[in-house]
Formats: structure tokens, C-alpha cells, sequence
């Protein structure tokens, strides 16, 4: 694979790339002009206008494309890899019943005034997404729901009181980083409240950066387009992890 690569549109190698963005200015020649000039800024040149339309009296949105000189350096791309197999529903139980000797408790819901409940139910629920039934369709998994606007210490008592292994909270409005804000505040009082006794914290949403997890206190995060079995398939990892981890410190212990 090469190391450095540019965008691709007509030919290979060509730089071609294109935007959208809104500005607040009436539709018209000058905002297509003003359009080009931050297209320009951006390092697109030449940068074609190629569609303009007014969104209300004093705003245009515009879809702009043109070449860009930039390189990509793909040795210092960093993402969060996948660490751990995906596992069929079959696997994860079977994994879970070894592992576990009961199930495993997830409790997961949308905190503070979210309502947008598209992402934890497509995880969650027994229909599931993307073809693959969520967590209540695994044997081996008690799934409480909560839904939509639940309250921080609403859900550390219910996690607490229903003995989860695993917290999962969705989170959808990013505006003023409501997400970010959110998820630390649940961090910090499953902290507070449990300690190193918490359970896991996942945390996803489609404006979720995958590697913010130890910044945001959590153990986990997952971006757009994650399906039911990876989750599972985390879990399984993640408990098994924690088990191993326990174990080591209680020989420690035991030695000392």
C-alpha cells in the first residue's frame, strides 16, 4: 500500500474533492463569489460553485468542488482498530455462559434531553440493524432499556440496583458538545458513586471521535454505522478482559 495518496474524482491522483457549507448570505453572484473565496482559503483551486440555493432570506447552501494539492500520509492516520474477533449471537453466549455462569446485565439509555432513540434502540432492541438482531436477542444478555431523557443519577441508581456489567448511553444532539459534556458527567458520577466496582461505560453516537474513550472517563466508544455483534462482541472481550485482570490482582494479593 502506498504511504502517501491524494483524492480521487476523474483520475487517479487527480486531488479532486467536494465540500458543502452554508453561508450567511442571500443567494446570488456575490454569494457564489464569496462561496469560491473560502473554497479557495480551504486550498481548493481551481473551485467550482456547481449548485447554490437559498435557505431562508439571508442564507445560501453550497456544494463546491475543485482540486486540492494536499497529501495524505496514511502512517500517521490514527484510529481506533478493532482489537477483538466478531462474534456470531451463538458465540457470544456460549463465551458469556463460560465465562460469566449467568448473564450479563446491560443497561442502556439516551441521558440528559436527548431523545433520539434511533441509535440505542438499533443496538438494543431484538430487531436490531444493519441485518443483525440487537442485544435482546442474545440468550445469554438481560437488556434494560431506559429509553430517552434519563438523568444522571437516574441512571447510575438504576445501573447500581439492577447489578449492570455494562452501561450503554446513546447520544445524538451535539450542539455546544452536548455529547462530550454528558458522557464526562456520567463518567465522573459512576465514579463517585461505584468506583472500581462501575460497571463498563460505552458510550456512542454518530458525532463520537473512537479515540476521545480514556479523555471522556469511558471504556469505550463507538461511532456511526456500529452494529448489534460488535457491541456484543465487545463485551465479551471487555469482560473477559476485566476477569483476567481481577484474577491477576487477587494472586498478587494472595502472594503478598
Amino acid at each position: 500500500m502506498k504511504r502517501h495518496v491524494r483524492p480521487y474524482g476523474d483520475t487517479t491522483g487527480d486531488g479532486m474533492v467536494q465540500t458543502s457549507f452554508t453561508l450567511p448570505v442571500p443567494a446570488g453572484p456575490q454569494a457564489d463569489g464569496a462561496a469560491q473565496q473560502l473554497a479557495n482559503k480551504m486550498g481548493i483551486d481551481p473551485a467550482m460553485v456547481v449548485h447554490s440555493h437559498p435557505i431562508g432570506d439571508d442564507f445560501t447552501f453550497f456544494v463546491v468542488y475543485g482540486s486540492v494539492r494536499h497529501l495524505v500520509d496514511l502512517d500517521e492516520v490514527r484510529v481506533v482498530q478493532r482489537e477483538y474477533p466478531l462474534l456470531s449471537p451463538t458465540e457470544v453466549n456460549t463465551a458469556l455462559k463460560k465465562l460469566l455462569r449467568r448473564k450479563l446485565v446491560v443497561v442502556g439509555a439516551c441521558i440528559g434531553t436527548d431523545a433520539h432513540t434511533v441509535g440505542i434502540d438499533a443496538i438494543l432492541n431484538i430487531k436490531g440493524f444493519a441485518g443483525e438482531k440487537g442485544l435482546e436477542y442474545y440468550r445469554e444478555l438481560t437488556v434494560v432499556n431506559l429509553g430517552a431523557q434519563v438523568s444522571v443519577p437516574e441512571l447510575v441508581r438504576r445501573a447500581r440496583d439492577g447489578k449492570a456489567d455494562a452501561v450503554l448511553v446513546s447520544q445524538v444532539v451535539t450542539q455546544r458538545d452536548a455529547h462530550l459534556l454528558n458522557t464526562r458527567e456520567m463518567a465522573a458520577a459512576f465514579r463517585e458513586a461505584m468506583g472500581e466496582r462501575r460497571p463498563l461505560l460505552i458510550a456512542g453516537g454518530p458525532r463520537f471521535d473512537p479515540l476521545m474513550a480514556a479523555e471522556l472517563g469511558v471504556d469505550r466508544v463507538f461511532g456511526r454505522g456500529t452494529t448489534p455483534g460488535e457491541v456484543a462482541s465487545y463485551l465479551v472481550h471487555a469482560m473477559h478482559t476485566r476477569a483476567v485482570h481481577t484474577s491477576a490482582v487477587q494472586t498478587r494479593k494472595d502472594n503478598a
